[in-house]
């Protein structure tokens, strides 16, 4: 009797994961609980931001480094212009990824601003434009790193294809060379 296991694939990081998806799940649930039984607008305030803060940190320099290979920032030059910086690992490591790490990364950070969105139209809908104000900062640092990590991937694959193009060319002329010379 021979059992079909199906193999799945673990996270690589658990740690990591655990604490990409802690950060953003303490930030919306000490919202929600505390605007339902906490009438002190100033503590809501600033500890939900002081938790959405340390996401974002968590977030851009942390777990987008060891989940996805990826990391962002951003400078002003000299001129005052602001100038996006992308940092990731080469084609080959990036290729080795743990897509079950990639997968809850990429979806956390998108379904984390889609919450904040639905809870910035409750305050709307409840008129409370105090609330409204603690929901767009978090919104703002979410999408801060939604954005960056998305240029930071796009810059990745655009490294990744022509480190490809360059070793097939490198590697098509070296055969080229060889057959025409004989060696």
């Amino acid at each position: 009797m021979s059992t079909q296991q199906e193999v799945t694939e673990n996270y690589a990081n658990p740690k990591t994961c655990f604490f990409h998806v802690l950060f953003k799940a303490s930030a919306l649930a000490f919202y929600i609980l505390s605007t339902l039984f906490v009438n002190n607008f100033v503590i809501i305030f600033v500890i939900t931001v002081l938790l959405a803060a340390l996401d974002f940190w968590v977030v851009k320099n942390v777990s987008g480094r060891i989940l996805v290979g990826l990391r962002w920032w951003n400078e002003i030059n000299d001129e005052g212009e602001s100038v996006w910086k992308f940092e990731c690992l080469d084609g080959e490591s990036l290729a080795r990824m743990n897509k079950k790490d990639s997968w809850l990364f990429w979806w956390t950070l998108y379904l984390a601003a889609a919450a904040w969105i639905i809870l910035g139209i409750f305050s709307l809908i409840r008129l409370q434009a105090d609330y409204l104000l603690v929901v767009g900062v978090c919104l703002s640092l979410s999408i801060a790193n939604i954005i960056g990590f998305t240029k930071c991937n796009k810059d990745a694959k655009k490294n990744i294809q022509d480190w490809t193009r360059s070793a097939l060319l490198s590697g098509s002329v070296r055969s080229h060379l060889q057959s025409a010379f004989g060696v």
